[in-house]
């Protein structure tokens, strides 16, 4: 089956309601996650505990139906435990494969950088092949396969910063912050008669889309026209990023080619077929942030990547 723009807008209206009555200030992450999900990208949320980040991911997952697994990622976690493993049975003396919770279409992982370095690098392959390699067995993974992590700021204590490579990964890293006083107070009122996290089927969110709708809806963007002034438009963005004398390492041909398909799937969520340099600015922080590194002279300036991308973001000139 196929689907229109106007059918995903719809939908991303729906979704926005649904789960903006129940996560509060939500929307703008939410529409970020939903863009992610239709160009087969992942993403990482950044927050202090207790901003709602592992909630909305839920949330998320469950009103796109999508089988979900969760990842509490501590220090003494371990490759295995995150893909599986051929484990020996005495019975059968043979070895069988312990799939891990990798195996699944939406894997939450949890507070990613407070694993070592060694088991974040177990989701390199998954995030990028969409499948695992086990004792030298190459295991393929579910066609609709969406990492979101969370994270905790680098400066907290216990944490594992995650590597460049690992980053690249992400196609989005969303800053989720305080909600203001009205959006506090109401989750207060909606959320007060327990302390723990809501239970979703109490809140009525079930799944909105069939298997169906939900592989359409990842289809969409592969229709939505890019004109090649847009495309180069990417280009100079990730370009001038190179070339900014306050950051190090700049986006990457693979940054400004995820760009431009985002891009893709943003213009149908606003019910439009083709992309507009607007649908490129509104995604190019999410997308840099991480990506790129301040020299130490800028760090010592007190300058911060997410004011430099801005910068970059007001000085390239769009097309018309």
């Amino acid at each position: 089956m196929s689907m229109e723009p106007q059918r995903v807008a719809e939908t991303l209206g729906k979704l926005s309601q649904t789960i903006g009555a129940v996560v509060m200030g939500s929307e703008v992450n939410l529409r970020h996650a939903f863009v992610a999900f239709m160009v087969r990208g992942h993403v990482l949320m950044e927050g202090v505990p207790g901003t709602g980040k592992t909630f909305l991911a839920r949330c998320f997952a469950r009103c796109l139906g999508l089988d979900m697994r969760r990842v509490q990622c501590t220090p003494d976690l371990m490759p295995g435990d995150v893909i599986g493993a051929n484990v020996f049975d005495f019975r059968t003396q043979s070895f069988t494969l312990t799939k891990g919770p990798v195996f699944t279409e939406f894997l939450l992982t949890d507070e990613i950088n407070r694993t070592p370095p060694k088991t974040q690098s177990a989701l390199l392959e998954a995030m990028q092949e969409r499948s695992v390699t086990i004792d030298g067995d190459t295991h393929q993974l579910s066609s609709r396969f969406m990492v979101v992590a969370t994270q905790n700021p680098v400066e907290h204590e216990g944490t594992y910063p995650l590597p460049e490579a690992q980053l690249d990964r992400f196609l989005f890293k969303l800053e989720v912050g305080y909600p203001d006083e009205h959006q506090e107070t109401n989750a207060v009122i909606a959320h007060c008669a327990s302390s723990g996290t809501p239970d979703l089927e109490e809140l009525g969110l079930r799944p909105m889309l069939s298997g169906a709708e939900v592989d359409a809806l990842r289809e969409v963007p592969k229709s939505i026209h890019l004109d090649p002034m847009i495309a180069r438009y990417c280009v100079h963005l990730a370009r001038a990023t190179r070339e900014h004398p306050a950051l190090a390492v700049g986006l990457s041909p693979r940054a400004a080619t995820m760009l431009a398909a985002a891009a893709r799937a943003h213009a149908a969520c606003d019910a439009r077929n083709y992309v507009v340099p607007d649908d490129v600015k509104a995604l190019f922080l999410p997308v840099a942030r991480h990506r790129v590194i301040i020299t130490p002279a800028a760090e010592m300036e007190d300058l911060r990547a997410e004011s430099i991308c801005q910068q970059i973001a007001a000085q390239v000139p769009a097309p018309r």
